[in-house]
């Protein structure tokens, strides 16, 4: 049976990661969940697998040296998939600090502990170990509204402290990789969509808003351009990366779904129209008057694309969910689970949305 740690795996990216693996393997394997549970991380995303024999979840900060040592002393970890992050860009303009110290430090310690784990007297490694660093397409900067797509050989050229500090991790696992020859691979993935995401990226925001009547913030004039990729479609990436990609590989997982922000919040409206019922007061108020255009992100990147060549050739992933799908299926979740959402948007969080919109 092989053992996953999983860091972050409280999160958004990380729970879904979570249960599709558990879905997938059932009692095959067994995953270590290592989370801090900061605002974004949240144990009810997990409620459906907490009580399984083969899943442990441990409170821990990855850039706490000796919790994570004590974690690979104790189990023999096959495989890390290393999600645990700061990853939200208005949060990292105002506090850089805290990104730096997650992703660049966090993502060390990671790294040291699972070397000092893995390798052997004569600097090899144990067989079959994997380390898997899950990254942002936010690293390769922004592209024009003309075309053009990233690839794994596009140079980096982050914007932001978040991007700046996602670059600064790849570029850790690049130099473990090369320097130790460290069983490692990076993927980089565009925008991420679906089940369980905190309200403070677009999607669930938006939703969340529309479905109580508030406005609807969008950046600037809407018109920047994202690729998105439906969560559960990743986590299959993640999964098959690890066991069918070559070592010391980067690559980049994108939707094949890119579109305008302003296209996302329109699409949202229109969606929850065709779902409600006519008789939900909720309808009355679901239309675009509720869109409400505030001052632009301070080095907002105009474009993301991912050219998802080489996961396809190499691996045979492809993104299987269309965004119209992929949205449709979110907004069902959410309206399945309208206590987590109330649950999610109290306090903090709160306090953050109304600094940061309501100004």
């Amino acid at each position: 049976m092989k053992t996953y740690l999983v860091t972050g795996g409280a999160g958004f990216i990380g729970s879904n990661y979570i249960h599709y693996m558990f879905k997938k393997y059932g009692d095959a394997i067994r995953i270590i969940n290592v989370d801090a549970l900061t605002y974004a991380g949240n144990p009810e995303n997990l409620k459906e697998v907490e009580k399984r024999d083969n899943y442990t979840f441990i409170k821990a900060d990855i850039c706490d040296k000796a919790a994570i040592e004590k974690i690979f002393s104790e189990n023999e970890i096959d495989r890390v998939v290393h999600f645990a992050a700061e990853s939200h860009v208005d949060r990292s303009i105002k506090n850089p600090e805290v990104f730096v110290q997650t992703n660049v430090y966090g993502t060390a310690v990671m790294l040291n502990c699972a070397k000092a784990a893995w390798e052997l007297p004569d600097g090899s490694f144990k067989e079959d170990k994997r380390f898997l660093h899950v990254s942002t397409d936010e690293v390769y900067g922004s592209l024009d509204d003309d075309g053009g797509y990233f690839y794994e050989t596009t140079p980096y050229a982050p914007h932001s402290p978040y991007s700046a500090s996602k670059a600064g991790s790849d570029m850790l696992v690049k130099a473990y990789m090369d320097t130790y020859h460290f069983p490692a691979n990076i993927t980089n993935c565009s925008n991420n969509y679906g089940p369980y995401q905190f309200p403070e990226k677009l999607i669930p925001l938006i939703i969340n808003n529309a479905l109580q009547g508030k406005k609807l913030p969008v950046y600037g004039d809407g018109k920047n351009v994202r690729d998105w990729l439906y969560v559960e479609d990743h986590a299959k990436a993640i999964d098959m990366v690890q066991e069918k990609g070559r070592l010391f590989e980067t690559y980049n997982v994108g939707g094949h779904n890119e579109k305008q922000n302003i296209e996302i919040v329109k699409i949202i409206i229109e969606t929850l129209r065709d779902m409600l019922p006519e008789t939900d007061a909720r309808r009355a108020h679901l239309t675009e008057e509720l869109i409400t255009y505030v001052e632009d992100r301070k080095g907002h990147d105009r474009r993301y694309a991912i050219a998802p060549d080489k996961i396809r050739a190499e691996i045979g992933w492809e993104p299987e969910t269309m965004f119209k799908e992929g949205i449709r299926r979110t907004i069902e979740w959410y309206f399945a689970n309208e206590d987590w959402m109330k649950n999610v948007t109290s306090g903090d969080y709160q306090k953050y949305y109304e600094e940061m919109y309501l100004k």
